[in-house]
């Protein structure tokens, strides 16, 4: 991972993204591999999140996926949600390592917690700085629905 990171301001959290990587509007951050692209969870996903505790798959690699088309599930120590496909092409690869043990998600987001791989071509990607513009954009309603949660 490059030195380089920009911030965007999670409250007084500070969330960091590589410059060395592209992004996508469901909060994973995609570089290049030998398979395609790697995904993993973004810094912002991860606080929103908080300890992830499991993840599941809904799909077995390789197979071909549609973009926004659900293939998981994780559950946190804040959250559950569905997972889903960032780009259309064909899924190769899970990590193997997160399904025994998902703390990698938490202690090693842009590293060795990496998600999956997804062999496509990308055009739905985002440079760092335009997700920084799209974090801005969906923070109030995010921070909105954090305290609604608070207050239930």
């Amino acid at each position: 991972m490059s030195d380089d990171s920009l911030v965007f301001m999670m409250g007084k959290f500070e969330a960091k993204f590589p410059t060395d990587r592209q992004y996508a509007k469901n909060h994973t951050w995609a570089s290049r591999s030998e398979q395609g692209y790697r995904f993993g969870f973004t810094a912002y996903a991860v606080r929103l999140l908080q300890d992830v505790y499991f993840l599941e798959w809904n799909v077995d690699a390789p197979c071909l996926v549609r973009q926004s088309q659900e293939i998981g599930f994780i559950e946190s120590s804040k959250a559950e949600s569905d997972l889903y496909a960032p780009l259309a092409g064909q899924l190769t690869a899970f990590n193997p390592a997160l399904l025994n043990d998902p703390s990698q998600i938490n202690l090693d987001m842009y590293g060795a917690g990496w998600l999956y791989e997804i062999d496509g071509p990308g055009d739905e990607l985002m440079s760092p700085d335009e997700y920084l513009t799209h974090l801005a954009a969906v923070w109030e309603v995010t921070q909105r629905t954090i305290k609604g949660q608070l207050n239930e």
